[in-house]
């Protein structure tokens, strides 16, 4: 009897620890899931202007994206800490049409956004809220402007792809 006591011993541990460690990476990965289901379901609602919900991307094309070429420049009002700024703008969509509407009206969009950009406050727009302020402010004046055209479409997002303030 003392040789299968010590039999039974000296036998290994056949996973204990392998089980610990599935356990653990199990988990950890159903913290993972739930923390991205809650930032999902919880987060999404704000109306940002880069953003959409699943439902549009699904019923609508791929997305496109236009670059508003050449690159912005105006002068802002006196006596704030900037009194220039450059801006490089991109617009996504999911309707080529609307790409070739602002393609084709360029210089009236340019016209309205260059007015745009001159009436901003150069301390706002040193914020984070100032920018996404301007970002909806582009996003409106666009859906405005495609509105008045009777173009169909619309836009899904207003990015910037450069932003220097001097």
């Amino acid at each position: 009897m003392a040789d299968e006591k010590d039999i039974a011993e000296d036998a290994p541990q056949g996973g204990g620890k392998k089980k610990l460690i599935l356990l653990a990476a199990g988990a950890v990965l159903l913290m993972v899931i739930g923390a991205g289901a809650a930032v999902m379901f919880m987060g999404g609602g704000d109306g940002a202007a880069g953003e959409e919900t699943a439902e549009e991307a699904v019923e609508q094309g791929e997305l496109v994206y236009h670059k508003l070429d050449p690159t912005f420049v105006v002068s802002l009002a006196p006596g704030g800490p900037a009194k220039m700024l450059q801006l490089a703008v991109q617009i996504r969509t999911r309707q080529p049409d609307v790409i070739d509407t602002l393609k084709t009206n360029d210089p009236m969009i340019r016209h309205h956004l260059l007015n745009l950009f001159e009436r901003q406050d150069a301390a706002s727009l040193m914020t984070v809220q100032g920018k996404e302020a301007l970002q909806q402010s582009i996003h409106d004046l666009l859906t405005e402007r495609l509105e008045a055209l009777n173009a169909p479409g619309k836009v899904h997002g207003v990015f910037f792809t450069q932003f220097v303030m001097q």
